[in-house]
């Protein structure tokens, strides 16, 4: 009989197998399909479950996972300081979004869903997309490049709120999403804050 350890490390196992497989599935443009899913695993939906939880736990796992990726790519492009720094790391973030096709399918094809795990204060993901944003505030704060009127969690969070409203224009308000309008709204709400 396997030990608990080995079993932990088998379940463990299984669940990073189902996680890069659905992750795979989301990078290709498909829908993810908890029930094809378990098949291609060969178990069934309940253990497909405790490993990775229900869909919208998995789908908020793997844009997490997408997310931090995307962050450090970020962080590694950008050589501004100071206030620039901040409007060119929003900039990028919303440039790698409006283009990741993968990402506006997942958009279009659910929204209601799709904004609930990306653009809310419960979202793990926002929660993640707001603490970037802390990180290079206290940074630039830190260095002595950029002083601001606001609490950092503050400004990090009224950042993303200002890019949310540009990256999903198009489906809060009907219109295209748009990199310049997230560089120029942030621009203007830093320089507004600025000590």
């Amino acid at each position: 009989m396997a030990s608990e350890a080995t079993q932990e490390r088998r379940r463990s196992s299984s669940a990073e197998r189902a996680f890069r497989l659905a992750r795979k599935s989301f990078i290709a443009g498909e829908r993810i399909d908890m029930r094809h899913l378990a098949t291609q695993l060969e178990v069934d939906r309940t253990t497909l479950f405790r490993w990775v939880g229900n869909r919208d736990q998995l789908l908020t796992d793997i844009l997490t996972s997408l997310a931090s990726a995307t962050f450090r790519d970020i962080q590694q492009a950008v050589d501004e300081v100071g206030a620039e720094r901040i409007i060119r790391a929003a900039e990028l973030y919303a440039e790698i979004l409006i283009s990741s096709e993968y990402y506006r399918t997942f958009l279009n094809r659910d929204p209601e869903r799709a904004l609930r795990l990306i653009s809310t204060k419960v979202s793990p993901l926002q929660r993640q997309i707001v603490t970037f944003f802390e990180q290079i505030l206290d940074e630039e704060e830190t260095a002595d490049r950029f002083k601001h009127s606001l609490p950092t969690p503050d400004l990090a969070y009224l950042i993303v709120r200002v890019m949310e409203s540009f990256l999903y224009a198009d489906l809060i308000i009907g219109e295209q999403p748009d990199v310049g309008k997230v560089r120029s709204a942030v621009s203007a709400v830093l320089g507004s804050l600025q000590d």
